[in-house]
């Protein structure tokens, strides 16, 4: 932590590096969709936890993005680190690149946004360090941070009716 109550976005920065195997795949030989986003809600809420300290629930998931398939027996990455804090919920910036081992190409396939929210031992929301940028990738995704949640506030308001 770097002052009180903050932490650089990189204390949460988080890798899983997975083999893609034919369970993990469709009739199409890429990757199931759902797989994949199971893997993403996990290492996100790695992510959250490491910023957090604490336990922590998925809120939201949005702007899940597929960009290329992923084909039997490339290698992925799913990387996640937390980008923004409000009070109590933290927004994590996941992304899934591709790697086929034989060429070495290397390509993003899929990018999201996942909202949790920490939970102290009473099971309620409890509060959570902000976050120090560093990176311009890092201060990019700050900065529009605010944007982004004032989107989700007002998408869980029209659903809800209030």
């Amino acid at each position: 932590m770097n002052q009180a109550g903050q932490k650089r976005s990189s204390d949460s920065r988080t890798i899983m590096t997975q083999l893609i195997f034919p369970l993990d795949t469709n009739h199409y030989d890429t990757m199931f969709g759902g797989k994949l986003m199971e893997y993403m809600d996990k290492v996100a809420a790695i992510a959250a936890m490491r910023h957090a300290r604490t336990r922590v629930v998925t809120a939201s998931t949005d702007s899940l993005d597929f960009l290329a398939p992923i084909r039997i027996g490339e290698v992925i990455e799913v990387e996640a680190f937390v980008t923004w804090t409000h009070r109590s919920s933290m927004e994590i910036y996941v992304t899934v690149t591709a790697e086929n081992l034989y060429t070495g190409t290397r390509a993003v396939t899929v990018t999201a946004f996942f909202t949790f929210v920490a939970l102290g031992e009473d099971g309620k929301p409890c509060p959570v360090p902000s976050v120090v940028p560093e990176n311009e990738l890092e201060k990019q995704l700050f900065a529009t941070a605010p944007d982004r949640h004032q989107l989700r506030r007002n998408r869980k308001k029209d659903r809800l009716g209030n």
